[in-house]
């Protein structure tokens, strides 16, 4: 599909997330525990089956996937994990996952307590998990429009597999787009792994 132009493309994608994060918020906490559980055996088959050395994830916020069992799973196999750290001029800084202490950062997303690593951190890693309010079967990634990891993913030269992470029912059919708006190579659901072709 080609881009929309970027006003109504903005329009569009603002109705949705209001539409989406309702969605999320109404979820049962019987449905939450249930799709993490799912969720992190997803993530580890895929993780076992690319077998990085280091990847990039995120500490969840109370809506969306919860990722922090998985992340758990990864640091046990030795596996790096650099989590971001979001930054005033719009890019991300990156800190490693050690489990133990949670902050906030200036946005007010949960980040570790490590040290932070600057924006090239990222570029060391072989696979990168990022959050998402939807993603479209031809790997349109919709975030929540603040643009960092659009920013980030745009500017590295040499990007590892990028799969989004979503609930089930979040995998759509077409996502309006903009000019900046970067694409994924799958997406991970608590009950699918779903990739996308070139």
């Amino acid at each position: 599909m080609p881009s929309e132009p970027d006003g109504d493309a903005i329009t569009a994608k603002r109705a949705l997330r209001a539409e989406l994060r309702e969605r999320r918020r109404i979820r049962s906490q019987l449905e939450r525990d249930s799709a993490t559980e799912s969720l992190t055996q997803q993530l580890i088959s895929l993780t076992t089956a690319l077998a990085p050395e280091a990847i990039a994830c995120y500490l969840a916020t109370p809506d969306e996937p919860e990722t922090r069992p998985f992340l758990r799973w990864a640091t046990e196999q030795n596996i790096r994990v650099l989590l971001p750290v979001s930054r005033d001029d719009g890019l991300l800084d990156w800190a490693t996952f050690d489990a133990a202490d949670e902050s906030s950062d200036l946005i007010g997303m949960p980040v570790p307590t490590t040290e932070v690593l600057g924006p090239i951190a990222i570029n060391d890693v072989g696979l990168i998990f990022v959050p998402a309010a939807a993603v479209d079967r031809g790997g349109m990634r919709m975030g929540w429009g603040r643009g960092y990891f659009d920013k980030t993913l745009g500017s590295m030269d040499r990007r590892p597999p990028v799969f989004a992470v979503v609930f089930d029912g979040e995998v759509v059919d077409e996502l309006p787009r903009e000019r900046h708006d970067q694409a994924v190579d799958g997406a991970v659901t608590p009950s699918a792994i779903v990739r996308f072709s070139a």
